[in-house]
């Protein structure tokens, strides 16, 4: 049976993460013009990300009963308009409430994308098809950020909303054209499973708790790095500090590796490897020298992509029902993390600067860790295939 173009996967994943994190370059910016505190413009992260953990288990269900493309395509459109419409806000309340509209159909991209790829692909494959997904994300979030720094710095910021809309609706409408029907439509008119028997599955509840501390970490670096590298000695513009995210493009070259190790070793020894890349490009930031942060940066969000690309192909993995359900599930513990790290940083800056941040992100990628080697299988996903003689 012939698998859907990986192209379209790849585009549901470029449009779910276009503007998600649009803001990060211009927290100082958005700090001076609108005479606001670092905590202030940081829930201009904090809001979608919040509302995506609201929406997702709803959205997981919608997309078990009415399908999962129906669900991916139409919250495409959504988000496009919600991005629309952020630039009409007049001060930074209204950019609050139209970034949470953003974060609300956030979700039917993101958890039905992975569960799309669970149904369609072959059981050998959707390790590297979920990476496919992941590298359209990282393409996305290089994309959004990209725009929205440049675009502000010589426009303005409501411009950079009006830029990426435009550009989500293009997306919204190549996904109507391209994403097939799923052919698996009666299984998923009929969903089978509830909240509880999830919420009582040590895999899938280890798996959310891995997913709520992989965004703390992703969302709390490249929220608060800004604020480090708009300092002296480094002093970046808003411009500057928009292609710093272009060290996300070695994440997106080097993800599809992660499902590759996913089929042939399993999710947990992806996840461990991840974890050190992580740790190591975090201490690095740490560096007086922009080229060894910016280095540490890249590994930073490498590890990161690796382990995205584990968490949310285990958990899809290890659902043996109501998929759409558990990715919901998955996606709300996966955004109040990134919630939490848009927020609680703040306190640790305060206190101590960037080293206190480094400080936290190292804590909570060890607890990932823990969680991962005690919950985590260590099979293969090849390895679990029935044999074809």
């Amino acid at each position: 049976m012939k698998s859907p173009p990986i192209f379209a996967v790849m585009l549901a994943g470029f449009a779910a993460f276009l503007d998600l994190y649009s803001t990060q370059p211009l927290l100082p910016m958005l700090a001076r013009t609108l005479h606001a505190s670092r905590f202030a413009v940081s829930l201009t992260v904090t809001a979608p990300t919040m509302a995506v953990a609201l929406a997702a288990p709803f959205v997981g269900r919608l997309s078990d009963r009415l399908g999962l493309r129906t669900v991916i395509v139409g919250s495409a459109f959504g988000l496009a308009v919600a991005t629309l419409l952020a630039a009409t806000a007049t001060d930074l309340r209204q950019l609050i409430a139209w970034r949470f509209a953003q974060g609300l159909a956030t979700p039917g991209l993101f958890a039905t994308a992975i569960a799309y790829i669970h149904e369609e692909w072959p059981r050998a494959r959707v390790g590297r098809a979920t990476a496919a997904y992941v590298s359209g994300t990282v393409i996305g979030g290089i994309t959004g950020r990209l725009i929205g720094g440049v675009i502000a710095a010589d426009v303005s910021w409501a411009s950079s909303f009006v830029v990426l809309g435009l550009i989500g609706v293009a997306a919204a409408a190549a996904l109507w054209v391209w994403l097939p029907l799923e052919r698996r439509r009666a299984a998923l008119e009929q969903p089978t499973g509830s909240l509880r028997s999830h919420l009582r599955h040590p895999q899938l509840l280890a798996t959310d708790a891995v997913g709520f501390c992989m965004l703390c970490t992703q969302v709390a670096m490249f929220t608060y790095v800004p604020f480090r590298l708009a300092a002296p000695p480094f002093s970046l513009s808003t411009a500057a500090l928009g292609l710093i995210f272009l060290t996300y493009t070695v994440g997106a070259v080097v993800t599809p590796f992660a499902g590759r190790g996913i089929d042939a070793y399993g999710h947990r020894a992806v996840l461990v490897a991840a974890l050190a890349l992580c740790a190591t490009g975090a201490l690095m930031t740490l560096a007086p020298w922009l080229g060894v942060v910016t280095a540490g940066l890249a590994l930073f969000a490498s590890g990161v992509f690796f382990a995205q690309t584990a968490s949310s192909s285990h958990v899809a993995h290890h659902a043996a029902h109501a998929r759409g359900l558990a990715l919901g599930l998955y996606t709300t513990c996966y955004y109040l993390g990134g919630s939490v790290g848009g927020a609680l940083p703040a306190v640790f800056w305060d206190a101590g600067g960037w080293p206190a941040c480094v400080a936290f992100l190292i804590v909570v990628e060890m607890t990932m860790l823990t969680i991962a080697w005690r919950f985590w299988r260590t099979e293969s996903i090849a390895s679990e295939l029935p044999a074809i003689g």
